[in-house]
């Protein structure tokens, strides 16, 4: 299977190694610009001082519970995050750099796809294969000389399901609205963009190898997150977002996986706090292997369909 092509336009250029910097460049600088930007805003909303924001902004995100209104801050904070180190980067590296446009991510119109309503069925399907890869990811261990990192990072990832934790109880609907638009829409349009528009397709084009793409791309989309004990089942959920692009050709079909993906997981976990539904999606007990491996075939089989059935 070749990589898919893109179209191209008079202005724009293959991808090279210093596109590479540069896209690296707007990124940092992104995150630059977006911590500033909240700098800004807590020093003029707040009446803060440099230093006082910077501890302002430290002790929202190591404790949140302690300010009255930590929650819809936190959320705010993580919404300009993310739209200044992944979106707004892409986007700035994909229209300035390389010279061209949201079109040319995709091979085929969105109205070409087939099959697109399966794409949710095949992003749930995953689910419990996945949270099995979790387990097994989570009982990993470092060689003994490096015991300290790995204690290290298993504190601050206790630390960050703390916090995760405290960011998904939703006490309102406004507050589930929030956290849909924070969590599943913004990440899924942002990190798509960079990863499976921009990242994967260079790298194919770089190896001549779309596999070598999709899961290098899917590696870098793990390792960004910085949570080391989810690595593998997030690196294969990017392989996942990875196919989908390959096989239907639009950008579209990964946001749309990538925000079921989110979206489903904050909508059960309301559900349940509201007692509507009796699964915790969140529990830490065991998947069954038998039904680990019943999802997998039946993510294999959907998968097949969708591939056949968008062929050229």
């Amino acid at each position: 299977m070749q990589p898919f092509s893109i179209p191209e336009r008079p202005l724009s250029r293959p991808p090279t190694l210093g596109g590479l910097i540069m896209l690296v460049g707007f990124v940092l600088i992104g995150g630059v610009i977006s911590t500033l930007l909240l700098f800004g805003l807590l020093m003029v909303v707040k009446g803060l001082g440099p230093t006082q924001a910077q501890a302002y902004l430290t002790e929202l995100a190591a404790n949140p519970q302690a300010v009255p209104t930590g929650w819809y801050e936190l959320m705010f904070l993580q919404a300009v995050n993310h739209l200044g180190t992944f979106l707004l980067p892409s986007l700035g590296y994909w229209y300035l750099t390389e010279r061209r446009t949201w079109d040319q991510f995709n091979a085929r119109p969105i109205s070409a796809v087939a099959g697109i309503g399966l794409v949710s069925l095949i992003v749930i399907a995953f689910m419990p294969f996945d949270g099995l890869i979790i387990e097994w990811n989570q009982g990993l261990h470092l060689p003994q000389t490096l015991a300290p990192l790995e204690q290290w990072i298993r504190d601050k990832e206790k630390n960050l399901e703390g916090v995760t934790k405290y960011l998904t109880t939703f006490k309102t609907p406004l507050q589930l609205t929030i956290a849909m638009l924070v969590i599943a829409v913004i990440p899924a349009i942002g990190e798509e963009t960079l990863f499976r528009g921009i990242l994967q397709r260079n790298l194919s084009y770089w190896t001549g190898n779309v596999h070598v793409g999709v899961w290098l791309a899917a590696a870098l989309f793990s390792a960004i997150h910085v949570q080391f004990l989810g690595f593998f089942p997030r690196m294969l959920l990017g392989a996942l977002f990875g196919y989908l692009y390959v096989w239907s050709g639009n950008l579209w079909v990964p946001i749309l996986a990538h925000f079921v993906n989110n979206g489903f997981t904050v909508a059960m976990v309301y559900l349940f706090q509201r007692k509507m539904v009796p699964v915790d999606i969140e529990s830490t007990e065991s998947v069954p292997v038998l039904g680990a491996m019943v999802s997998g075939v039946v993510t294999l089989g959907f998968l097949y369909y969708f591939r056949q059935a968008n062929k050229q």
